[in-house]
């Protein structure tokens, strides 16, 4: 009973709040013949979600930061599983991302995040004094890279996501700002240089962006008519089943990557505002959860998830609008998606959890000197 008095339910509840949003619009958005069964994997992603929600609420997170090379190794050989004869698959995206398991199929790079951001705040709680050089920079940042790279190589989207996860963890655990500026200013620089070595599908991605007139671009026509669903819905939308671009299949992916597009054409600014809205709470109680524990692995894992979940609702709803490269991104707890959701629900449970052991109000910063 202590227990649950400690729960934090708004962090806890806004996920199935959007679950519950996700249900209705999946079966809005799926045809006739595959509606039950899209509907019918979410929620069961949903209900096994809150199995493991609460079985990672009550693991110990002094216990997981023990496990640094552990979660190392889990990063690589999760990743590595879509390799595996006769399980790994392309499910039509032109990227080998998948493992069929005969009755479903799992996305490893979702799960990856999980290992990633697990083993990279154990890391960092261990050598976070060491970041004030650029010599302790790079020796802290060499394991994390290999791992990003290979996501990346793998799933683009997915990489992108844990790129953003180890700028987040590695400036909160001390980098200095400075320095923090200077390989920001480096990124930038490399990006044509990077962008050379992009596939041809993934060049016409950032193209399109770059030219959101071109409709001759599959993808610049795809973010034109997302922002014409957006704008068609007015304030209070068509009405659920009523979208015009829906049902027309103009948009790519409707259930995951423009899940948020179809929200805004059937239930207007109302319905895409009451969606960001229950995100803000969601990312606040997070927020919260970080500035009351006194750990520095459990913040650590917070401020992880808190890019991770930060990111993702920031660049899905921003390429729907047409501010943001379309990516294949999806939209947390809303999208499609049995691994997306059990790996969200996963993060949710170890947040729960810090929250939950959290016994003071002070927080102890992360870093040990002003970030100058």
């Amino acid at each position: 009973m202590n227990f649950i008095k400690k729960i934090d339910f708004p962090l806890a509840l806004t996920p199935f709040l959007l679950g519950v949003i996700s249900v209705i619009m999946i079966n809005s958005i799926t045809a006739t013949g595959q509606s039950s069964r899209m509907v019918i994997v979410q929620i069961i992603a949903f209900g096994a979600g809150l199995i493991v929600m609460i079985v990672a609420a009550l693991i110990d997170p002094e216990i997981l930061s023990r496990f640094t090379w552990v979660f190392f190794a889990l990063c690589f050989i999760i990743q590595l599983s879509v390799y595996i004869p006769g399980i790994g698959t392309d499910l039509g995206s032109g990227q080998r991302a998948w493992v069929n398991l005969g009755f479903t199929t799992l996305q490893p790079s979702e799960l990856v995040k999980i290992t990633f951001i697990l083993f990279l705040a154990s890391w960092l709680d261990e050598r976070r004094e060491t970041l004030f050089t650029f010599k302790g920079f790079l020796f802290t940042a060499l394991p994390a890279l290999p791992i990003i790279g290979l996501v990346a190589f793998i799933d683009m989207g997915a990489g992108i996501v844990t790129f953003f996860i180890f700028v987040g963890m590695i400036f909160a655990a001390g980098l200095r700002a400075r320095l923090f500026g200077e390989l920001a200013l480096a990124f930038f620089i490399a990006i044509p240089i990077a962008y050379r070595f992009l596939k041809p599908y993934q060049k016409n991605r950032f193209e399109a962006w770059l030219h959101p007139s071109n409709t001759e671009l599959a993808e610049a026509y795809h973010a034109l008519q997302s922002k014409t669903a957006i704008g068609s819905g007015g304030l209070f939308g068509k009405g659920l089943g009523n979208g015009t671009i829906k049902e027309s299949r103009f948009l790519p992916v409707q259930e995951s990557d423009f899940i948020y597009s179809v929200i805004c054409e059937e239930l207007g600014f109302v319905g895409g505002m009451a969606v960001i809205a229950l995100y803000a709470v969601f990312l606040h109680r997070i927020w919260r959860t970080i500035t009351r524990t006194h750990e520095v692995f459990d913040a650590l894992v917070c401020i992880g998830f808190l890019a991770m979940f930060g990111f993702q609702i920031f660049e899905n709803i921003g390429m729907t609008m047409g501010v943001m490269p379309i990516t294949g991104i999806t939209l947390p707890f809303l999208s499609a998606g049995g691994t997306s959701v059990m790996a969200n629900m996963i993060g949710v449970g170890l947040i729960l959890g810090i929250s939950i052991r959290t016994k003071t109000k002070t927080y102890k910063h992360i870093s040990t000197e002003p970030a100058m």
